[in-house]
C-alpha cells in the first residue's frame, strides 16, 4: 500500500479541517466507542479512561508500557513504618490548562489534591451536592472507608492517613480515577452554576488539552505547550476518530486515515501482518473475558443453577470460534500472569447431561426465560461478544432455558448492568495496576456491587479473606489469603471465566515511541509520527 500524506487524513474524517492537520505533527487514533464523559473518577471502562488519559496527571503514574509506579505530580513520597501514613512532596511549577472559559490564576498545588479526593470522600462536599456523582472505583476499592483524612501543611505537600494498612494504596492512586482536578476551576463552575462542565469541558495538567468532542464522531486535543515534562509531548494534534465497527477501523488504518487503532478481529490479523506500512504489536493479555450471573435474580441465586450453567459452556468451541485460538482458556477469576494466581484450581468438566440434572434438582422448569446481555463493542478480552452470546444461547437452550440476547449502546449497557437489570451478562476486565486486589476486590467484593461486581455476589467468607489480604504487606502471606479467596469464588460460581486473549495493537510503521500497556491503556505521551 502506498504512503498517504498525513493531511489526507481529513478526507476520511470529514469533520476535521485540512488546515488543522496539515501543519505540525498530528496523529489520529481510531477508537472503539464514545466516552460517557471526561470526569474519569465517575467511570471504569477503558473507553472512558482512554479519552481522559491525555488530559490529566495523577500524583504517581505507571511507567509507559510497564507496571512500575513512578513520580508524576508528586516528586516523591514516604510511607510511615506502620503503613498508615503517606506523605507526598508535590511538583512545583505545574500549570493547569487554559480554555475559552477558564484561565488559571495559579499553579497546581495541594488544594487541588484535597479537592480531588475530598469530593470522592465526602457526600456533603459542596461540589458533590451541586453535581451529584458516584465514584465506583473509589468505592469498590474501599478507599471511601479507609482514607481517614487528607491534610496539607504547605502548598507543595499533602498527606493521607489510612484507617488500616492497604498494601495496594500507591498502585491504586496511580489509576485513572485518581486524576487530579483543578480546585480553582471547580470553584468557578460553582460560582457560574455550571458544575457539570467538569465532565464535559475538562481541565487538567496533562500533555494534551481538550479541544472538542462530538459523540460517535471525534474527540480533539491539542498539545499542552506548558506541560511540565515537555520532552514527552511530541504531537501538536491528537484526534480520536470514533468507530464502533472493527472492520471500519482496520480500513481507515490501511488507508492512513488513522495511524493507531485497537482490538482487531482475529480474522484481520493475517491481512494486517502482510501490509508493509503497518505493524502489529502483540503481548499476552493481562485480561479476562467472563460470564457474570446476577446472583440477585432467580434462579441464579441458587448455587446448583450457576453450577449447571457453568458446566454447560463449551469453552473450547468458544475459544476456537470467537478468539480463533488467539487466547488462552480461563479457569480462574484472574489471569495466570497475576502474582498469587492459584494454579491448583481446575474447571468443572463440560457435562451438559449433568447440568440438566442439576437444573431439575433445583426446580428450574423447561422454558424458563432468561436474558443474556452481549456487549455492543469489541474489548481486548472479548473480540466478538455477539457470536459468543449466540453460542451460549445454543448451549443453554439445550438445557431447557429460553434465552433472549439483549444489547445496548456501550455506556447504557454498563449503566444498566451496574443497576442490576441483567440476568446473565458478558463482560470482562483488563488489570489496572498489577495488584491482586484489582481483580479479587474490585470485581467480586461486596463493596463492588453497583460498580464492577456485575454478579452482585456478596459472600462474607470471601470478603473477609480479601480484606485481610489487603492489610498485610508480606507478599507470601497475601498470596496465601488470595488463593483461599480464589478457591471460595470458584466453589460459589458467581462467574464463568472464559478466556484470556492475546492483545494485538495495529499501528502505522510511521508511528514512533508507542508502547502497549499491560493495563490496556492507550497513552500518547512520547509518541510521534515520522
Amino acid at each position: 500500500m502506498r504512503h498517504i500524506p498525513l493531511y489526507s487524513v481529513v478526507l476520511g474524517l470529514g469533520l476535521l479541517t485540512q488546515a488543522s492537520l496539515s501543519h505540525g505533527n498530528s496523529l489520529v487514533f481510531c477508537s472503539e466507542g464514545s466516552p460517557a464523559g471526561f470526569d474519569t473518577a465517575q467511570y471504569t471502562s477503558a473507553t472512558d479512561n482512554d479519552a481522559a488519559e491525555p488530559i490529566y496527571n495523577r500524583l504517581v503514574e505507571f511507567e509507559r508500557g510497564g507496571t512500575a509506579v513512578q513520580p508524576a505530580l508528586a516528586e516523591s513520597w514516604q510511607v510511615s513504618d506502620d503503613g498508615l501514613h503517606y506523605s507526598f512532596k508535590l511538583r512545583a511549577g505545574v500549570k493547569f490548562h487554559s480554555s475559552s472559559t477558564f484561565k488559571p490564576s495559579r499553579d497546581f498545588n495541594a488544594d487541588d489534591v484535597l479537592f480531588t479526593f475530598q469530593r470522592m470522600l465526602d457526600r456533603q462536599h459542596r461540589f458533590r451536592l451541586a453535581y451529584p456523582s458516584e465514584f465506583p472505583y473509589f468505592v469498590s476499592m474501599g478507599l471511601d472507608r479507609n482514607i481517614a483524612r487528607i491534610e496539607s501543611n504547605d502548598p507543595l505537600s499533602v498527606s493521607f492517613t489510612l484507617n488500616s494498612v492497604d498494601a495496594a494504596f500507591i498502585q491504586n492512586i496511580a489509576m485513572s480515577f485518581a486524576s487530579i482536578l483543578s480546585a480553582e476551576y471547580a470553584e468557578q463552575l460553582l460560582a457560574t452554576g455550571r458544575p457539570t462542565d467538569i465532565n464535559r469541558k475538562p481541565i487538567g495538567t496533562g500533555p494534551f488539552m481538550f479541544s472538542k468532542y462530538q459523540k460517535d464522531s471525534q474527540i480533539r486535543y491539542k498539545r499542552n505547550a506548558q506541560y511540565w515534562a515537555p520532552e514527552q509531548v511530541q504531537l501538536d494534534n491528537l484526534i480520536f476518530s470514533i468507530n464502533v465497527d472493527p472492520s471500519v477501523r482496520m480500513q481507515k488504518l490501511r488507508r492512513n486515515e488513522c495511524q493507531v487503532t485497537l482490538n482487531p478481529r482475529p480474522a484481520d490479523l493475517p491481512m494486517l501482518s502482510t501490509d508493509d506500512n503497518l505493524q502489529v504489536l502483540s503481548m499476552p493479555g493481562f485480561n479476562l473475558g467472563y460470564i457474570a450471573y446476577n446472583t440477585q435474580h432467580a434462579p441464579f441465586d441458587q448455587l446448583q443453577v450457576r453450577q449447571a450453567m457453568d458446566m454447560a459452556v463449551n469453552k473450547q468451541a468458544i475459544l476456537q470460534a470467537v478468539y480463533q485460538d488467539a487466547g488462552q482458556l480461563a479457569v480462574n477469576a484472574m489471569p495466570p500472569t497475576q502474582w498469587s494466581y492459584d494454579t491448583s484450581i481446575k474447571d468443572a468438566l463440560y457435562d451438559p447431561a449433568k447440568a440438566k440434572r442439576l437444573l431439575d434438582e433445583a426446580g428450574v422448569k423447561p422454558g424458563t426465560e432468561i436474558t443474556l446481555w452481549a456487549m455492543p463493542v469489541q474489548r481486548p478480552y472479548n473480540p466478538n461478544a455477539k457470536l459468543m452470546a449466540e453460542m451460549l444461547q445454543a448451549d443453554w437452550n439445550k438445557l431447557g432455558f429460553k434465552v433472549r440476547i439483549v444489547s445496548y449502546e456501550w455506556g447504557e449497557y454498563v449503566k444498566r448492568m451496574k443497576s442490576g437489570e441483567h440476568d446473565v451478562a458478558l463482560i470482562g476486565w483488563t488489570g489496572d495496576n498489577g495488584d491482586p486486589d484489582n481483580w479479587l476486590g474490585t470485581l467480586y467484593s461486596c463493596a463492588a456491587i453497583g460498580s464492577n461486581n456485575y454478579s452482585r455476589w456478596c459472600d462474607r467468607e470471601y470478603d473477609q479473606l480479601v480484606q485481610q489480604a489487603k492489610q498485610v504487606t508480606d507478599p507470601a502471606q497475601r498470596s496465601a489469603l488470595y488463593q483461599q479467596a480464589q478457591q471460595r469464588l470458584k466453589q460459589q460460581v458467581p462467574i464463568t471465566p472464559v478466556a484470556h486473549s492475546t492483545v494485538n495493537q495495529p499501528l502505522s510503521t510511521r508511528v514512533q515511541g508507542f508502547k502497549v500497556s499491560p493495563f490496556g491503556r492507550n497513552d500518547f505521551t512520547g509518541v510521534s509520527v515520522d
